[in-house]
């Protein structure tokens, strides 16, 4: 039982300096050599506890630099959907303010169509001016005779008793 506790180091490691010994029968005899051999002092493991303790903070350093790199590249990448983020937003405003410019000019397009077109009055004047002048042509086409010299027409055979 007491070489268990001479062969095992300080309470924290985890990995062996050396393999274990082979288990020693439980005799008198390991009793006498354990009390022939030279006490352990505590400072006797220290030299494999620090090295596995110095192991240990190494490992910690290497943590705490790969979680700090982690937190930066997520802050990293937070800020650059942010901005990729507020770069769709402004694109998509750019799209609906070309889009409304377009529309825009189609509307000012139709506008200046319809100012153009006549309006009220140059139809109602344009349809007095046409029927005046339909019944002066028609009464001058009568009183000058001016239907005879047209070709008749054939009378309908079916019309004829």
């Amino acid at each position: 039982m007491a070489d268990d506790a001479q062969t095992k180091p300080s309470g924290e490691s985890f990995i062996p300096s050396s393999p274990a010994p082979a288990p020693v029968p439980q005799t008198p005899a390991p009793v006498v050599a354990a009390a022939d051999k030279p006490a352990v002092s505590p400072s006797a493991p220290a030299p494999v506890g620090s090295a596995v303790g110095d192991q240990l903070a190494r490992i910690e350093d290497k943590t705490a630099r790969i979680e700090d790199k982690y937190a930066r590249s997520e802050s990293l990448l937070s800020r650059m959907e942010d901005k990729i983020e507020g770069a769709t937003t402004r694109m998509n405003e750019v799209a609906r303010q070309s889009d409304l410019a377009a529309l825009r000019s189609e509307v000012r397009s139709i506008n200046e169509r319809v100012k153009r077109s006549p309006g009220t009055g140059a139809l109602v004047l344009t349809a007095i001016i046409t029927s005046v002048l339909t019944v002066v042509l028609t009464v001058a086409v009568q009183r000058l005779n001016i239907d005879s010299m047209l070709p008749q027409r054939a009378a309908p055979a079916a019309s004829q008793p």
